[in-house]
């Protein structure tokens, strides 16, 4: 999962990217970046850290130009290497840079065809990259010295044809202005928006509508799956549904845990959706156990709060927060390695005593994945002297891998893969388990746009959108994302560091 942002102003848009990609920074904690484009000379820094690590003085004052585009990344596939932060870039056409949120499933096979019928090299083993030559090929074969929109739109829809998989994504053309566009199916989210200013209007696309709120611009709405919205350098505006048959199903998974509360995805408030889960959840939990002895909700921060607040609400026991975070920790499920994660959730969150002592306590998270988290949270609750510890999720059970951008990779890493609740509920050490029901879930997410015509619930079904997803990938996908090979993974990189230290030293 990635943040993404694309502006085109009338002035310097350095300091409206860095703050865009800082309201985004939930969305990528291992790296990120920024490419500014001034009379057709791209200006670019990027490295790995959090926004406000990576982006000082002296590099602020080398990203002029009038439109840019920012990332911050949070790997899947691949490595943390610098090497692999974005924007990419490509001379050829025009000059291009691209970031791009999400996953394709054909990369392999599109890294072949760019090199045998492209006679285009891919440095990395980032999907992004192939996507980025893909969109360079397909607008070389528009055969124009200066592209217009259509060849533009052209291009993206050459994508469409070639890519599989999710993929929101914006681009800059040097000289030519910035295009976003979202997969056939939506799987990512992009929306777009405008401010006025004494120069002119300025225009943003960004992952999620809260960046576009803090910088002071009008959402004028999502971008359609499949479509493309192109804006010229002089700020024209240009728009075409570039795919044949796009139907709009998004990851519901968003709504769960990745986008921020405050903000509105194709239509839905996450704050409402949230909502709407707590008082699903909250009426199973009354069926299931109508003579219920909970004394007191307390959310595990910061998702799950919204859905915590109104399950107690409905349960009529009190609401306290008993879980203080430490905000200097960054969110464990994107952590890289179990060791790391384990190590974090201590470090993360401290029980207040008083609101768990000789009290039945409900803790409410929006999932559980790994289990790592919860587990221990749960003995953190029994140690602070919870007398009874139950465990409420927001969503279903997680029991396959996520292929479209989410780190889910390894089944047998899931918790739930495999398991009844009740075999969950012991490994958790919890003395009761609910999920919330799928279809609680859609609906309580759907009822914020009914033109949404599904969702992408792929980590809850085995079921996967696109159509093109074997147990053969999975395969592919577990050895190459299994906490074990990205601890081997995470060592070379720190002797290659060393090395590299070393080198420079002599």
């Amino acid at each position: 999962m990635c943040g993404i942002v694309g502006i085109v102003g009338r002035s310097d848009v350095n300091q409206a990217l860095y703050e865009a990609l800082a309201m985004l920074q939930h969305r990528g904690q291992d790296a990120a970046g920024i490419v500014t484009c001034d009379h057709g000379r791209f200006n670019q820094r990027k490295a790995n850290g959090l926004v406000r690590d990576v982006f000082h003085f002296r590099h602020m004052k080398q990203l002029i130009g009038t439109m840019g585009i920012g990332h911050v990344r949070y790997p899947t596939a691949g490595s943390s290497s610098p090497a692999l932060a974005q924007p990419f870039y490509v001379n050829s056409p025009y000059g291009i840079c691209l970031a791009h949120n999400g996953n394709l499933t054909n990369s392999e096979q599109l890294t072949e065809a760019l090199f045998r019928a492209d006679l285009r090299h891919v440095n990395t083993d980032s999907d992004s990259e192939v996507l980025l030559n893909v969109f360079a090929h397909e607008l070389q074969q528009q055969g124009k010295l200066v592209p217009t929109s259509d060849d533009v739109f052209n291009a993206v829809a050459g994508v469409h044809q070639r890519c599989r998989g999710a993929y929101a994504v914006v681009a800059m053309i040097a000289n030519g202005g910035v295009v976003g566009f979202r997969d056939p199916f939506g799987i990512r989210p992009l929306v777009f928006g405008k401010r006025e200013t004494d120069q002119g209007p300025e225009y943003m696309m960004a992952s999620e509508s809260v960046a576009l709120d803090v910088l002071g611009y009008k959402v004028i709405r999502d971008v359609a799956p499949g479509e493309a919205v192109y804006i010229d350098c002089h700020g024209n505006v240009h728009t075409r549904q570039c795919a044949e048959r796009a139907v709009l199903k998004p990851c519901i998974f968003e709504h769960v845990y990745f986008a921020r509360p405050d903000s509105i995805m194709d239509g839905v408030s996450i704050y409402k959706a949230r909502l709407r889960m707590g008082e699903k959840l909250a009426a199973k939990i009354k069926r299931l156990r109508p003579d219920h002895d909970i004394d007191v909700v307390i959310p595990i921060p910061d998702t799950s709060r919204v859905s915590a607040q109104i399950i107690a609400y409905d349960l009529d026991v009190k609401f306290r927060e008993g879980l203080m975070k430490n905000r200097y920790v960054g969110r464990t499920f994107i952590m890289p390695g179990q060791n790391m994660r384990k190590k974090s959730v201590r470090q993360k969150l401290n029980a207040i005593p008083l609101e768990f002592k000789d009290k039945n306590v409900l803790l409410v998270d929006d999932s559980i994945v790994r289990g790592t988290t919860c587990k221990q949270i749960i003995e953190m609750a029994r140690e602070a002297g919870a007398r009874k510890v139950y465990f409420a999720s927001a969503s279903p059970a997680v029991r396959y891998p996520n292929v479209y951008g989410i780190d889910m990779p390894a089944a047998d890493e899931l918790i739930a893969h495999g398991r009844t609740e009740e075999e969950v509920c012991r490994l958790i050490g919890a003395d009761w388990l609910v999920y919330q029901d799928l279809e609680d879930l859609v609906a309580a997410s759907k009822e914020g746009n009914p033109d949404i015509r599904g969702f992408d619930c792929s980590v809850f079904t085995g079921e996967y959108i696109t159509g093109d997803v074997d147990g053969q990938y999975l395969e592919k996908i577990a050895s190459q994302r299994s906490d074990d090979k990205k601890s081997a993974r995470d060592r070379q990189e720190g002797v290659d560091e060393i090395v590299g230290l070393h080198n420079d030293i002599s």
